[in-house]
């Protein structure tokens, strides 16, 4: 998501923002109405956007967080085509439940992808957002990656393929990606140490690069239904050389990409983060 994209959409987050006060006079919390948020959401139907509404509560109770706080049903008057008007239910939900609401979404949409982050980050400044966004798109990617290496060691198991020709085959890929680099070679490059994945280190499009490989290398495993370790090996280093090759074509080498924060601790840090939120969202006022 680009620059422009991300504040589009901020814009149009920060237009639905309420702001009410609370007991104590001086103090405001800022809220937001289902229904408003359910259009910003992409939701066509109210109906399946309360089902996400009721899914977030249920986070919000396994969580032992009080629902109450953050989620309160209120009705509001709306104008029907005829220009008569009925009463509909609403709810007013803070930061969190927001927040909770958008994990509870479809990551794969970009506005659910967007609010993830957009609620996360108390102060919502563009740049944080965008750091946000970078880094939960980083994470996501090494969570592919690591589904479809899972699912070529499940392939190649049943076509008679043990543990140490999975690593082999693995192996001969990143030295087809990394232009005749081995996984090791690379691991002393980027100055990794012990036993840790090659991926945990590398940018995240390095990491899209070597899911690229694998899922083409799963899918013609199981078209060619391709036996034994030789012509899987073949496939999955013509896989990695194609990837390699259209990088080049755009002027990138993967081996002279820097590497990128520990997948570790990139994972604690927005773990931490995430459980700051409730914390730092205000509660609904009594």
């Amino acid at each position: 998501m680009d620059i422009n994209r991300i504040k589009q959409y901020k814009s149009t987050f920060d237009s639905i923002v309420h702001v009410i006060p609370t007991e104590e006079k001086e103090d405001r919390v800022e809220v937001w109405y289902a229904r408003e948020l359910q259009k910003v959401l992409g939701y066509a139907r109210w109906e399946n956007f309360l089902t996400a509404i009721k899914r977030a509560m249920e986070s919000c109770i396994s969580q032992g967080v009080n629902v109450e706080d953050h989620f309160r049903e209120v009705t509001k008057m709306v104008e029907l085509g005829s220009g008569a008007k009925r009463e509909v239910t609403d709810y007013m939900i803070t930061r969190y439940a927001c927040f909770l609401i958008a994990q509870n979404g479809d990551p794969q949409k970009e506005e659910i992808a967007f609010a993830q982050s957009y609620f996360a980050v108390q102060t919502r400044k563009t740049e944080l957002i965008e750091e946000r966004l970078r880094s939960r798109y980083r994470l996501d990617t090494r969570d592919r990656l690591r589904l479809a290496e899972k699912r070529l060691s499940q392939n190649i198991y049943e076509r008679g393929v043990d543990d140490k020709g999975f690593g082999r085959i693995r192996s001969r890929g990143d030295r087809a990606l990394f232009g005749g680099h081995t996984t090791e070679e690379m691991k002393r490059r980027l100055g990794i140490k012990g036993s840790r994945p090659l991926a945990d280190f590398l940018p995240t499009l390095t990491i899209a690069a070597k899911n690229l490989a694998t899922e083409m290398t799963n899918y013609n495993v199981e078209q060619k239904d391709l036996y034994g370790e030789s012509p899987i090996t073949i496939e999955h280093v013509h896989n990695n050389q194609s990837v390699r090759d259209m990088l080049g074509a755009r002027g990138i080498t993967p081996e002279e990409l820097p590497p990128d924060e520990d997948i570790k601790k990139l994972e604690r840090r927005v773990s931490q983060e995430e459980k700051k939120i409730e914390t730092e969202s205000k509660k609904l006022p009594k």
